[in-house]
C-alpha cells in the first residue's frame, strides 16, 4: 500500500501573534518561544515516521522566534502556503493541496508529545480505507486521517475551536470514523507546563523550563 502524507498544519512564532492564551500568562516573548519548540518537536517526529511530510505554513517566518531553526528543519520538506479565510477552510485547502495517493495524515502544532505510533496507527486505519479523528481534551481534535483528501471540504462547514468540534467534525464526515487515543493539546500555559511533563526530552521541556527559571 502507499504511505500516506503527513499534513502538518502550522503558524510562524511571531511575537504577539503566536500562542495569545499563552502569552496572556507568561508574555509575548515566552510564548512564541514555547510555540516554535512545539513545532519543532511536532517536525522532528513527523520526520521520524518515514512518510512524505507536507507542512502548512502561515505566518512571516522572517519575523518569528527560532525562524532559522525552523527554515532548516522547512528545508527537505514540501511546504504550501495556506489559504482561505476561516480555519475549517484553510484545513479544508491545505488537504487538497498536500493530498496523495495514499491518503493524509494531518496534525497541527499544539500536540508535540505525539509519538511515531500515534501516526503509525492512523496511517494503518486510512490505509485500509477509514477516515480517523484523534480527539483532544477540551472537545477539539489533535489529527484528522483521510484516505481520500477531497473529503476535508466538509472543514469549511464545521465550526472549530468549540467544545463539540470533534462531534461535528464526524457528523459533517458521515459518522463512521475511528477515534485514536485523547490526548491534551497546548492552549494555555498549564497545558504547555502539562505536555512539557510528558515529554522531558523535547525542544517544548527547554522552553517551559527556562521560563519556569525567569519567574523563580
Amino acid at each position: 500500500m502507499t504511505a500516506p502524507t503527513v499534513l502538518v498544519v502550522a503558524k510562524a512564532p511571531v511575537r504577539g501573534l503566536a500562542k495569545t492564551r499563552i502569552a496572556a500568562t507568561v508574555g509575548d516573548e515566552a510564548a512564541a518561544h514555547v510555540a516554535a519548540a512545539a513545532l519543532l518537536d511536532t517536525l522532528a517526529t513527523a520526520v521520524a515516521v518515514g512518510w512524505p511530510v507536507v507542512v502548512a505554513m502561515t505566518g512571516d517566518l522572517s519575523k518569528a522566534v527560532r525562524g532559522d531553526e525552523i527554515r532548516a528543519a522547512l528545508q527537505p520538506l514540501r511546504v504550501i502556503p495556506q489559504r482561505g479565510d476561516g480555519l475549517g477552510e484553510r484545513l479544508a485547502h491545505s488537504h487538497a493541496d498536500a493530498g496523495g495517493p495514499g491518503g493524509v495524515v494531518q496534525v497541527g502544532m499544539d500536540t508535540p508529545q505525539l509519538l511515531v505510533s500515534d501516526y503509525l496507527d492512523a496511517g494503518r486505519t486510512v490505509e485500509l480505507g477509514s477516515i480517523v479523528l484523534g480527539p483532544a481534551e477540551d472537545g477539539g481534535w489533535w489529527l484528522l486521517g483521510l484516505p481520500d483528501p477531497s473529503r476535508a471540504e466538509v472543514l469549511s462547514q464545521v465550526a472549530m475551536s468549540q467544545d463539540d468540534t470533534a462531534t461535528l467534525t464526524e457528523q459533517a464526515l458521515g459518522g463512521d470514523v475511528v477515534r485514536l487515543r485523547t490526548v491534551r493539546d497546548m492552549d494555555t500555559w498549564d497545558d504547555a507546563v502539562e505536555i512539557a511533563r510528558l515529554i522531558p526530552i523535547s525542544q517544548l521541556a527547554d522552553a517551559v523550563a527556562a521560563q519556569q527559571t525567569a519567574d523563580a
